[in-house]
């Protein structure tokens, strides 16, 4: 993996863990904010992973 792979999918676990960490010491002011914080979780997730997916088929690619 290159360097900027590595750095975006370590800025973004850095954010995911962020919001976790929040969550898990009561950071949520009441449910909407909670609900906001996990859609934040969910959305951070869903990035990782469509940045693994692309790290994987660019790795598949470079193989042929």
């Amino acid at each position: 993996m290159s360097s900027f792979e590595e750095l975006v999918l370590k800025k973004i676990r850095e954010h995911m863990n962020t919001y976790a960490d929040g969550l898990a010491t009561g950071g949520a002011h009441n449910f909407p904010d909670y609900r906001f914080q996990v859609g934040v979780i969910q959305g951070l997730a869903m990035a990782e992973r469509e940045v693994l997916d692309v790290i994987e088929t660019a790795k598949k690619s470079e193989d042929i």
